[in-house]
């Protein structure tokens, strides 16, 4: 079972998707020139875990790039789980892409999380935020069970204590950034 067809929480999120503002509203591009893309998330403390899944859903990031050179249904390992399957959102990928030595804020890594027999058991996410937690580099991490329940929702000590090992990658476990 997917977990993007599990329903929303009815929350008044603080997420806001602008996309193709060229400028005033109403106002278009130029002739030639291509609307700029804006994708957000409202900073700290209005995130929350269900604000975030909400945009998650909403952008539909089944349909974002995969990580490079991963595919889908990788090889994992615990505690994230045997088969992987990553995506990452334009903010992400455009720094991956552009040999970024960190990613910015807005960027995003969602973790599909599938036992052996290729039953997804849960999604992780890295949101990477303004001024969170910048002892993690400001990530904000999220794990959420097939059954809706959320793990983790902000800081986890199991997120930070493993990712943390690799701080001088921007905390990023799948491959290195820089």
């Amino acid at each position: 079972m997917r977990l993007h067809s599990m329903g929303r929480f009815g929350i008044a999120a603080a997420v806001i998707v602008a996309v193709g503002c060229a400028g005033e509203e109403g106002e278009e591009a130029a002739e030639g020139e291509e609307a700029p893309v804006v994708e957000q998330v409202a900073a700290m403390p209005d995130t929350t875990a269900e604000a975030v899944w909400a945009h998650l859903e909403q952008a539909n990031y089944e349909t974002w790039a995969l990580w490079p050179e991963k595919g889908r249904l990788y090889a994992g390992g615990e505690p994230h789980g045997m088969l992987l399957t990553t995506y990452l959102n334009d903010a992400a990928l455009e720094a991956l892409n552009g040999d970024a030595t960190v990613f910015p804020a807005g960027a995003i890594i969602v973790k599909e999380n599938y036992m052996p027999d290729s039953t997804l058991a849960a999604v992780t996410v890295m949101y990477k935020t303004e001024s969170f937690n910048p002892d993690n580099n400001n990530w904000f991490f999220i794990k959420r069970l097939t059954d809706g329940t959320v793990q983790v929702g902000g800081r986890g000590a199991g997120c930070e204590n493993c990712h943390g090992a690799r701080r001088d990658n921007d905390f990023i476990m799948t491959a290195d950034i820089n």
